[in-house]
Order: C-alpha cells, then structure tokens, then sequence
C-alpha cells in the first residue's frame, strides 16, 4: 500500500470543519481544559485513524473523547475506554505496549488499525445523525485505502455498527439483506464486489463488540476476556496471530 495516501487522508481528516456543532464544542474543551490537564496543549481537531498503512484489522469506535483523543490527538488515547482497549491489544499480541497516554507514547499497534466514524468528541459523547452521515465519507475513503490488505473488522456498539455499514457498501464489500444484527459477539461476511472501479481485495469478517466505555466496562457488560475472546477471533480471521501473552502483575510484560 502507499502510505502516504492513508497520512494524506490523516492531514485532511485533521483539518476538516464541516460540523460546526463539533467544531464548537471540540475547541472549547481544548480551551477550557479539565483541572487535571490543565498543563497540556490540546490537540482540539478531528482526530484521524492510529495504525498501519497495511492493517489486517481495523477497530470502529463511536468517537473521540473530550479529554482523551481530543486532548492527545490520537484515537483512544487518555482515557479509560483506551486503557481497556489498548491492555487487551497488548494482551492478545497486537499491541507493543499496555498503555495509551499520548501520541508520543511509543505505541505501536501489529496489523491494526483504530478509528472511528465520527472524528470529532461529540457533546455527551453522542453525534447527530447528521454529523454522523457528513463524517462518513471519511470511513469510506480510509476503508478503501486498506482494502487490500483488510480482512476483518470489530466494530465497538451499535451506533458505530449502523454508522459504518454504509461506508462497507460504498467501500465496495456487499452488504447482506436482511442488514446484519449488532451484537457481541456478532459476526458476518461481507463479500467483496467482483466488478467496477471498487473491485479488489478480499471478503470482509465484520466482528461485533460491546463499547469499551466506562459504563460498559465498570458494570461488568464487557468484561476483560470478553474483549480478548472476540479480539483474538477478529484477529484470526484476519490472519494475524493472536494469543494471551504471559504477562507480569505490573504489566510491563
């Protein structure tokens, strides 16, 4: 693949202001900061994808967080939901490391990719279907990027789920009738188109996931293994290997 169409789309993704609502709110948070970061320079964008130009997996959030990815500039980065996310990542092998603090972390993620159908926090962490159906050619455009290496996606809550079943139809994978049911622990095949200009790659494993968000997670809705199971069966069907690593109790691994 050539990266630097997938860092071109990052550029242009990161300067876009198509939304006012979200324009509005997202550089408010950036101006007023929480008492606990009030010593950082927020990012304040649209915060584009995180991982390789030649993922094999791709994760579909909801959005960014006011005070993580609209803080740090990187996609579950600096907030709760991202500890979850990025500790099962390292702890199924597709993760360097356990954690997710800022962009400059030194985190690097193996055959993955994370992002999400809306760029923008949201206020309430809750889009618009408005705001949602305007950020969408951007899911398309970077699902065409990694088509020729894409074989699966886990898509995490229902709202990411309606939101990026489109955005596979217009990226060229078929979309099956009646529409696929979220779920955890849901999966399908989206078959990809053999003919026209979206040709190209390979049938898509589509993976669903309760969200990683606090009220999921602190409730016990979503458990740690609950994750790592349906990470790891994600993972396999996109041919990346993936397994419970040894890891110590600090988890430094």
């Amino acid at each position: 693949m050539d990266t630097s169409d997938l860092t071109g789309l990052d550029q242009r993704i990161a300067g876009c202001r198509a939304c006012p609502r979200l324009v509005a709110w997202r550089e408010e948070v950036a101006r007023v900061k929480r008492a606990a970061f009030a010593d950082w320079t927020y990012w304040g964008r649209p915060v584009p994808g995180f991982g390789p130009a030649d993922a094999r997996l791709l994760i579909v959030g909801l959005a960014p967080a006011a005070h993580g990815g609209n803080r740090t500039g990187r996609m579950f980065t600096g907030d709760r939901s991202g500890d979850v996310l990025y500790r099962a990542l390292y702890d199924v092998g597709l993760a360097s490391r356990p954690t997710a603090v800022s962009a400059d972390d030194g985190l690097r993620l193996h055959g993955v990719r994370v992002t999400s159908p809306v760029h923008c926090a949201p206020p309430a962490n809750k889009p618009t279907p408005q705001e949602r159906d305007t950020c969408r050619p951007w899911l398309v455009q970077e699902l065409r990027l990694l088509r020729p290496t894409l074989r699966s996606v886990l898509v995490l809550g229902a709202f990411g789920w309606q939101a990026a079943l489109p955005a596979f139809a217009a990226a060229g994978w078929t979309v099956p009738r009646p529409r696929p049911v979220f779920g955890h622990g849901a999966r399908y095949t989206l078959a990809a188109e053999a003919g026209g200009d979206r040709a190209g790659g390979e049938d898509l494993g589509l993976f669903g996931c309760f969200h990683v968000s606090q009220r999921n997670t602190f409730t016990g809705r979503l458990t740690p293994e609950m994750l790592r199971e349906v990470l790891t069966t994600a993972a396999r069907t996109a041919g990346l290997p993936a397994g419970n690593r040894t890891t110590d109790p600090s988890g430094a691994g």
